[in-house]
């Protein structure tokens, strides 16, 4: 068995697997950025290296520097994690070079899934249905258009060394395909280094189905089942689930069958997913579910797997990568009830998921599932990284019984002041079509407007605020803290505080009533429902001047790289036309007209590094 471990990754990543190694004796070593020089990873590993500054192409992504902190703390093998070089072939052989054991699947199977063209071709050939569409190596627009156009619309652009839900568009219409295309090639050059593309045809009611495998160094390949990775946003997934609702048993041989037969198309060795499309307009059917990819890694959704099987994936990494022989044969594999997970991220969902950084002063998770998570209350979120805080995973005998606990979960999530999706993934969870099993990829997209707003917060959770904004001049009021309270006091009047600038009467309640509350520096209390936060004020807002001058600053809402302008100083424009395109936290996010106006000034260009708040453009109302 290996004896010490370096995991070439951060956060929840690196703690998850340190949790396994430590549980199997196996000595553990963190590398670090500038950025992360405090980060819990760091803290719990037995050694812990300093590989450079805190963008990822200078520290996490620079092979030479991981590899040279193994060799310096004697470490015997390196983790690969998932993401940052999970996926690297030459990262791969450059770490068996110098004598280290390499914890994940051959380089050659790496490179054979890597490309997405290549891959399909492959399925191919080992009589593996994959989805129709275009795979040449002509890469003109002219072809790629043609392409699309035989395929038939809508279609998806797809990356070709794609993943993540990066570097991917979907196409309905041909006279948007030429703005898309340049959109997909500028965000896969600047993902994967590789602009290349493949089209391919877009299933109207589409199910995202993958199969966990696990192969041997002994010729053993065998499926943990399956997951559903339906419920996405911008092709990023959101909740995850196990096994899959509504599958039959024939299609779940037919997919898993057909997931053993991919991996034993590469002679592959480690744990690893095959990723399917599935048409669910008639129910998940044996013959239509189709090959998308493979990736060759643990999944940042293994922890349903684990939950329904009872296997310790990475347990299983660590035995095969001794040479070991898998622990169990596929008749010995059971599904045990269901499991979910949500996947807690910094964002904003009322302001189109903008990302959301800063510190974590206030940081309460649930204790009632699994947490796999990488910060802690003090620390913060990084513009550097992938803005993911946490997954939450709830395991019951029923998917009905999974669902509710974990949308209680969601609930109680109390973050202050970076925002999270919380909320939204509690509404996700509790919508009567998710809980019927309901599902596709557009579920999201077909309800966001009601899954994505903020709901008002109840009675109850404004009478908190408003006894504690009474409670404030006392000098040793409990409102001061950052700890649950009771109350129990005749009602009085009402209070009056303001949410988002609008005026609203709390009451006081006539029962007892336990909430957190923050008071912050300026007046403002600060309560948690729902997973939800509401930032109450005291005082009204005053009006900001560009609204009595019919002006608008476009600011940046976050650190990150101008990639895309799409407007001059003097042009006219429509209210939620796209102005610029800034790329930050791995994402591509466009920047919109708040009115119809004209242009008046225009402060950046494409190449841009802009810090959060710094003015854009500056647009002024049409007279």
């Amino acid at each position: 068995m290996i004896k010490s471990v370096l995991v070439a990754n951060r956060g929840e990543i690196a703690r998850r697997v340190f949790k396994t190694a430590r549980r199997m004796g196996i000595a553990t070593v963190a590398v670090y950025s500038e950025a992360d020089a405090e980060a819990p990873h760091v803290r719990e590993a037995d050694q812990a290296v300093l590989i450079g500054p805190a963008p990822a192409r200078d520290s996490y992504l620079v092979a030479e520097r991981v590899i040279a902190a193994a060799l310096e703390t004697g470490a015997e093998a390196i983790h690969p994690g998932y993401g940052f070089l999970s996926e690297n072939a030459a990262f791969a052989e450059a770490v068996m070079a110098e004598g280290l054991v390499w914890i994940g699947p051959p380089p050659s199977a790496i490179r054979a899934m890597g490309l997405k063209d290549a891959a399909k071709s492959l399925m191919e050939k080992a009589n593996v249905p994959v989805t129709p569409g275009y795979l040449g190596q002509d890469q003109s627009a002219e072809r790629l258009q043609q392409a699309a156009e035989v395929t038939g619309y809508p279609v998806l652009i797809k990356a070709v060394a794609g993943g993540g839900g990066k570097g991917m568009r979907k196409v309905e219409r041909a006279e948007d395909f030429a703005a898309a295309l340049a959109s997909c090639q500028r965000e896969a050059a600047a993902s994967f280094g590789d602009d290349r593309v493949l089209i391919e045809k877009y299933v109207t009611r589409p199910r995202h189905i993958e199969v966990q495998i696990f192969g041997d160094s002994h010729g053993n390949v065998v499926h943990l089942f399956e997951r559903d990775c339906s419920l996405q946003r911008r092709h990023q997934k959101v909740i995850e689930e196990a096994p899959a609702p509504g599958m039959s048993p024939e299609a779940r041989a037919a997919v898993t069958e057909a997931a053993v037969k991919a991996a034993r198309a590469v002679n592959y060795v480690g744990a690893g997913t095959v990723e399917f499309i599935a048409d669910a307009s008639a129910g998940l059917r044996p013959d239509r579910i189709w090959f998308m990819e493979m990736n060759t890694r643990l999944q940042v959704e293994h922890p349903v797997t684990e939950a329904v099987t009872g296997v310790d994936l990475v347990e299983w990494q660590f035995r095969v990568a001794s040479g070991e022989p898998l622990p169990l044969t596929q008749d010995q594999i059971k599904l045990t009830g269901h499991a979910v997970e949500a996947r807690l991220y910094a964002e904003n969902p009322a302001a189109g998921f903008l990302p959301s950084i800063g510190g974590l002063d206030h940081f309460v998770l649930p204790d009632s599932v699994r947490v796999d998570t990488g910060v802690e209350e003090g620390g913060e979120v990084s513009p550097f990284y992938d803005p993911m805080i946490a997954k939450l995973i709830a395991h019951a005998p029923t998917r009905e019984g999974a669902g509710d606990l974990l949308a209680q979960a969601c609930a109680e999530v109390e973050i202050w002041p970076v925002k999270t999706n919380a909320g939204f993934l509690a509404r996700c969870l509790d919508h009567p079509d998710f809980i019927a099993g309901d599902v596709d990829t557009g579920f999201i997209e077909a309800r966001l407007d009601a899954l994505a707003a903020t709901p008002q917060p109840s009675d109850e959770i404004l009478s908190v605020a408003a006894a504690a904004v009474l409670g404030e001049g006392e000098e040793a009021s409990p409102w001061k803290g950052l700890t649950g309270f009771r109350m129990n006091a005749e009602p009085q009047a009402a209070v009056r505080l303001f949410l988002d600038g609008r005026a609203i009467d709390a009451p006081l309640a006539d029962g007892d009533i336990e909430a957190d509350i923050l008071m912050t520096a300026d007046g403002e209390v600060v309560v948690f429902e729902g997973g939800e936060t509401y930032v109450l004020a005291t005082r009204p807002p005053l009006r900001d001047l560009d609204d009595l001058t019919g002006d608008a600053q476009v600011r940046s809402p976050m650190p990150g790289k101008v990639v895309a302008v799409a407007v001059a100083v003097g042009d006219t424009v429509l209210r939620g036309q796209p102005l610029l395109t800034l790329e930050a936290m791995k994402m591509e996010h466009a920047l919109t007209a708040p009115f119809d106006g004209h242009i008046e000034s225009l402060s950046v260009s494409v190449g841009d590094q802009v810090s959060e708040g710094v003015t854009l453009v500056r647009l002024k109302a049409n007279a």
